[in-house]
């Protein structure tokens, strides 16, 4: 082989080593938070039995198996608009899934819906503390409120309490709360469209002044884009978690027009946010130190 293409050959080996060795050095650097981060479970309101999901996703699930969840449903659609938001994680600037949502616009003869979910940090298992689902129903594929009520009531048992359009599940010390009323399906649809019963909701709140579980929740979809603002409400609710279905009347009352679902722990997403900030300030460099000199 003549000794100009050896020497190109071993200059040629030698850049595309060193190549590889700059790479595998970013890819190093990249990775070194993710190695950093060892997820930790966050506190949860719901436990056992007990652990209420929207189409199977619950308070458990992370981004990716939820992401499962989300592509199956709107699989196939043309005209499913999504909406992945992705964050970074610290100084190293792990990235990771916010939130997701999706929805599908309503038709005359097509079911509208709306699928949306927020997660906290990988530092505390990138889990979900809100879960929502908005069913917008075609006139003629509209379910009467009685069979919606079944439903309800079938997969998440007696409410806490039912009224303004609402059936509201209050849990604290992992289980549902009650204040006095057991509702059946026949009292629950007396009761949906009726205001709250006020002497209910003195009972809910009990002796202390924190804020209404009921309020929270009901400002949560509103909120679920602003995590420091879902949190200091968070700070302020008397409970540990709320599952909330309302259904609101179409044509006739007695049908549902629109149905919507959402699942708020309380509990993790205040513990998320404290293993989270205990995560960034552990990733913050140190500050260098030195002595003062003598004057």
């Amino acid at each position: 082989m003549p000794r100009h293409a050896l020497v190109s050959m071993t200059l040629a080996s030698m850049t595309l080593a060193l190549m590889t060795l700059a790479l595998g050095l970013v890819s190093l650097a990249g990775a070194s938070l993710a190695d950093d981060v060892k997820p930790k479970a966050p506190e949860t309101a719901f436990s056992g039995k007990l652990r209420p999901d929207i189409l199977g996703m619950s308070t458990e699930s992370n981004a990716e198996s939820a992401r499962v969840v989300f592509d199956s449903l709107f699989k196939g659609r043309t005209d499913t608009k999504t909406d992945i938001q992705q964050q970074k994680f610290g100084n190293g600037g792990t990235g990771y899934v916010a939130a997701l949502n999706f929805s599908l616009p309503a038709g005359p003869k097509q079911n509208g819906e709306m699928l949306s979910a927020s997660f906290s940090s990988p530092a505390s298992a990138n889990r979900a503390y809100f879960l929502a689902r908005n069913l917008t129903f075609a006139q003629d594929q509209q379910p009467t409120k009685a069979n919606m009520i079944k439903e309800i009531m079938g997969k998440y048992g007696v409410p806490t309490i039912v009224g303004d359009q609402h059936l509201y599940y209050i849990y604290r010390k992992g289980s549902i709360m009650s204040v006095g009323g057991k509702y059946k399906e026949a009292t629950a649809l007396e009761a949906i469209d009726k205001p709250l019963d006020p002497r209910a909701a003195v009972k809910l709140n009990g002796d202390t002044v924190r804020g209404s579980c009921v309020a929270v929740v009901k400002r949560a979809q509103t909120k679920a884009k602003d995590p420091s603002a879902m949190l200091a409400e968070a700070k302020g609710a008397n409970c540990d978690g709320v599952l909330s279905v309302q259904l609101v009347p179409g044509t006739p009352a007695d049908r549902v027009g629109i149905a919507q679902f959402t699942l708020l722990d309380v509990k993790q997403l205040i513990s998320a946010a404290a293993i989270d900030s205990a995560a960034v300030a552990t990733d913050q460099p140190s500050m260098p130190t030195g002595s003062t000199p003598k004057l």
